[in-house]
């Protein structure tokens, strides 16, 4: 679903972590948003949720590192550089780099809002500076506070919880935390990637529509997720979806005679021609498609 070029990559293969390190999965509604988070490394094993303060040093960048230390930006940058030599065997664009880097920070920093969202009914409130990422193995960190539920939630005596009216209410809280989160993000990106601001936030609205599209499928979850997506960003006239693009793209598409198979036309360019000409991704908007 999630076009190669831009695409998590995979991490090398790592020893298995004895029994008593891995992360305990709560039985209780003790610690909100955990479980989600939890069967996102089920579903795709080289994104690991960690819980827990921000981490820096031997491959961590944090979120503040990321947005107040030019050298956090530039190390990110610096693992796609190198990534897209050893992928396609050509130096990438400065900004090709910046726009995969960008991507590949959004797509499961995303997941880590909409995931809860779709699963357990709860919208984590996560600044940048509350995280951290290890691109070399695909790990984050999420240090978990405050979170939105609906009011007949388990959760929704805990301390930190926010309770909203109802599903509608959550969607806006969903879009806000995502926007208040991607914003300074977006603002550190931008000269690097060049583009503007409806470019940059396409970039966003793809990494989170396909992100959750990609892992709720592995999670025998689709439909389920392709309805929520759909009604998080309306395509109809009149619809709130700023600073996101509205609209999610899913349409089906016969190939070759064969039974019709879901796929979606992306907000925004993912730049995968610029290093393999000839190619396009399955849902470049750079191409009409009846």
């Amino acid at each position: 679903m999630t076009v190669s070029s831009i695409e998590p990559r995979p991490a090398p293969p790592v020893a298995p972590a004895p029994a008593a390190s891995a992360v305990p999965v709560p039985a209780t509604p003790a610690a909100p948003c955990t479980r989600a988070h939890a069967r996102l490394g089920e579903a795709f094993p080289t994104l690991r949720v960690h819980h827990g303060p921000p981490r820096s040093g031997d491959g961590w960048v944090s979120g503040a590192q990321l947005l107040h230390d030019p050298a956090g930006l530039r190390e990110l940058i610096d693992f796609d550089v190198r990534d897209g030599l050893d992928r396609y065997g050509t130096l990438l664009r400065p900004d090709v780099a910046a726009g995969f880097c960008l991507h590949r920070y959004c797509w499961p920093v995303g997941l880590l809002f909409t995931l809860p969202w779709l699963l357990e009914r709860r919208v984590p409130l996560l600044p940048a500076e509350a995280l951290s990422l290890r691109r070399a193995t695909g790990a984050l960190t999420a240090d978990l506070g405050a979170f939105f539920c609906l009011p007949q939630d388990p959760a929704a005596g805990l301390p930190g919880a926010l309770v909203v009216a109802d599903e509608a209410a959550l969607r806006e809280r969903l879009l806000t935390a995502l926007t208040e989160h991607f914003t300074p993000v977006l603002a550190l990106f931008r000269p690097q990637v060049r583009r503007g601001p409806r470019t940059l936030w396409a970039c966003v609205t793809d990494a989170v529509v396909e992100g959750l599209w990609q892992v709720s499928a592995l999670l025998g979850e689709e439909e389920r997720a392709v309805g929520a997506l759909r009604a998080l960003l309306p395509e109809h006239a009149g619809a709130r979806t700023a600073p996101f693009l509205p609209g999610t793209g899913f349409r089906f598409e016969e190939c070759d005679g064969s039974a019709p198979v879901r796929t979606r036309t992306r907000a925004g360019c993912c730049l995968l021609y610029t290093v393999r000409p000839a190619d396009a991704c399955t849902g470049c908007p750079r191409i009409a498609r009846g």
